[in-house]
């Protein structure tokens, strides 16, 4: 069974938005870990606003070597209500977050969602997160779509599992508990 890995570059004060800021910092072996991530990885699970800004530009990226091959060459799936015809290869759309339990019994390997904040934020109410990779940041955004909102739901325990620092970032993973 597949496990459901969510990763997110993330300012200190809880920005994923936009995160043009993080080629700013000395990440150490933060790519060497995003490598990591994406060979355990057998498929890719996005909201539709993310998906739409990886599709207009992982296609058109060389000189990636193995990395941009795998991501491109992937099984891609998005949750999404309005877009009707995706263009980025092997791209299936799921109408709603219900499908997504489907996927973690189709798959051996890791299910990694990378952006995503609202699918996110659904994904961890319905209990389907099995880890959430961090890479944080040192600055401060002040404004910008934030990883997790106030929400209703109850209270969600994680677990540490590691916490690596590498360069100017920190790299921490937790597990649900």
């Amino acid at each position: 069974m597949g496990k459901l890995v969510v990763t997110e570059f993330i300012s200190l004060d809880g920005v994923i938005e936009e995160p043009r800021w993080s080629f700013d910092f000395d990440q150490g072996d933060g790519q060497a870990f995003k490598g990591d991530e994406l060979r355990a990885a057998d498929a890719q699970l996005l909201g539709r606003v993310t998906y739409e800004g990886f599709a207009a530009a992982w296609p058109t990226m060389e000189g990636m070597g193995w990395f941009g091959e795998k991501f491109n060459s992937m099984p891609k799936f998005v949750v999404s209500t309005t877009l009707e015809d995706p263009e980025w290869n092997n791209t299936t759309v799921l109408r709603s977050v219900d499908e997504v339990a489907e996927l973690k019994e189709r798959f051996d390997g890791d299910i990694l969602v990378a952006g995503s904040a609202t699918l996110v934020r659904a994904l961890f109410e319905y209990d389907l997160v099995d880890q959430l990779d961090l890479m944080v940041f040192p600055i401060l955004l002040g404004k910008g779509k934030r990883l997790f909102a106030e929400t209703a739901g109850a209270p969600t325990t994680l677990e540490l599992v590691e916490a690596r620092p590498t360069g100017s970032v920190v790299i921490l993973i937790y597990r649900r508990s």
